[in-house]
This record gives C-alpha cells, structure tokens and sequence, in this order.
C-alpha cells in the first residue's frame, strides 16, 4: 500500500463525523526492561489523555473504533476493509506501549524491523480482554513471529489453519461494548430488511468532540515537526487511523486551510524513514515495526 493513500484529495460529500468500520529470554538494553514490576502504574499512565485523569479513559483500539463510528448509525461502514487489520495493529502497540512485547534484537546482521520476530516481554495481565488474549496467543507461541504475521493471525487473514485459533474474534462488537460500558455509546437494534443487526450509535459527543479536537490539535497547533517527540500514543493513532481508513473523519470539520495542512503534515509523517526512526534514541521500535507493516 502506498503511505499516502487516501490523502490525496478532500472528499467533497458531507460527513457525519464518522466513518468507516474490526521470546523472554531475550534482554533488551533499554530502561525499560527491568521496570516489570511497574507495569501496573504504567498502565494507567498510558491511558491517561492529556494528563486529565477525569476525562474517559479511552484504548488506541477503541479510539480509532470511535472515529469510525458513524455517530447516528452506530456502525462502521460496509465499505471499509481496513479498519479489521487497522485494529490489530492498535492491539499489538498497545502491549507495547505497555511493555508486554517487544520486538528483538536487530543483530549483528542489522535485520530491519520486517523480519525481526515479535517476543514476550511481560505475561503480566493488563486487565482488558482482547489484550490479554492476544498476550496470550504471543505467549504460546513457539518460534516467535513478526509484526505482519501477527497482525494477519489476529485478523484470521492466514492460508494456515494451524494459526486460525489466533484469530480476535468480533473485535468490533467488543470494542463497542467497552464504550458502552463507559458511556460513550448506546447500543440499540436496527433493521436491515433481511436482517437485524445490533448498532451502537454515540450517547456522548463529548469524547469524541475531545478525541478529533486532540488530532487536529497535534498536527496544526501543537505540531513539533519532529516524530520523536511527538506523543508516542498520538503518533500511533495518527498512523493506525490512516491504515483503518478513518483519519480524513478527524479533518473533516477543519476549513480549507487547516486541512490543507493536517494531510500535509501526516504526509510526512508516512514518508519518514521507518527504519531509521526505530534506531534512533528511545524510540519504541514496535510503533515503527508496526507502521511498517501497513506499508508493505
């Protein structure tokens, strides 16, 4: 897939503010390996948005779900092929920003970040259910696989059906429910001619106001023009909303100017150097193996 995808014209049809829409042995010489034990605190500061713990605390996952979301509808569009493997990438940098996994030594070779294999950093449980099935899915898994590869398994995009059993299964409807559970969406039951089908339109503007707000907000006014210091979370879901097919719904309501400018700026953050960001200083190389294996 080209990294500008989907970023090269405005659509000019109305929106609606949504769119579319589902090995431990080895050390690491990072400060981060020896902090196991504070992973719980970890935890909840990866969560916090903006550094208000009184705000809705919201998952990579169930952000880019949000903005997918048609808001009266309550579903994401049938034409959206990507949001499916979008969120399984959401679910593999969430564990690694809340190091559960990490991606292996480069070598002596220098192997770049597509065929480096995905290992277990922590089995600790986080406490969200599809996270902690898929640690469980990298735990049991012996070798160690890629990004891509697991990225494909949880999506059950895969010809070999001894890795069918990896498969996340309605990750959308889950997802959907978590925000329920924490008030952001309803959930009600639609008719579709043949069929019903459970829909979860939006109960709270609110957060989604504040979640496109934040986007906009990191490309235009708060822009630094440097990946390595944007946000780490940020950065993933500026990446993640891209590959879900779901970014242009954060820009919509921007005028012509200001859209003009986010789409350039996301631009260049798709056509860095993916490799090259990953060796820098304290970078996180499962954000950049990630994004990674949305381009190839």
């Amino acid at each position: 897939m080209n990294r500008s995808d989907g970023l090269v014209r405005r659509a000019v049809k109305p929106r609606e503010n949504g769119a579319e829409g589902g090995g431990a042995g080895l050390n690491a010489n990072t400060p981060d390996d020896n902090q196991d034990t504070h992973d719980s605190n970890k935890d909840q500061e990866d969560n916090i948005d903006d550094g208000d713990s009184k705000e809705t605390r919201l998952t990579l996952m169930e952000e880019v779900l949000l903005l997918g979301l048609k808001d009266k509808e309550g579903y994401t569009s049938f034409w959206n092929d990507c949001i499916s493997s979008g969120l399984r990438g959401c679910i593999l940098i969430e564990l690694g920003l809340r190091g559960r996994v990490m991606i292996e030594k480069s070598g002596m070779r220098r192997r770049g970040l597509c065929t480096r294999k995905l290992i277990l950093k922590s089995d600790q449980q986080t406490g969200d259910v599809l996270l902690d099935e898929a640690l469980k899915h990298i735990k049991e898994t012996d070798p160690p696989e890629t990004v891509q590869s697991w990225i494909e398994y949880l999506s059950g995009e895969t010809w070999n059906p001894l890795k069918l059993r990896y498969q996340l299964k309605n990750v959308r409807e889950r997802l959907a429910k978590n925000l329920v559970e924490k008030g952001v969406l309803t959930t009600e039951k639609q008719n579709f001619l043949l069929f019903d089908m459970t829909t979860h339109p939006l109960s709270d503007n609110v957060v989604k106001c504040r979640l496109v707000k934040k986007i906009q907000d990191a490309v235009l006014s708060k822009w630094v023009n440097d990946a390595q210091r944007m946000d780490k979370r940020m950065l993933a879901l500026i990446f993640l909303a891209h590959a879900s097919d779901v970014i242009e719904n954060a820009f919509a309501p921007l005028n012509d100017d200001d859209y003009e400018v986010a789409m350039k700026r996301v631009r260049e953050l798709l056509d860095l150097d993916f490799e090259a960001e990953a060796a820098k200083p304290n970078a996180n190389e499962i954000l950049w193996a990630v994004f990674m294996a949305f381009t190839k």
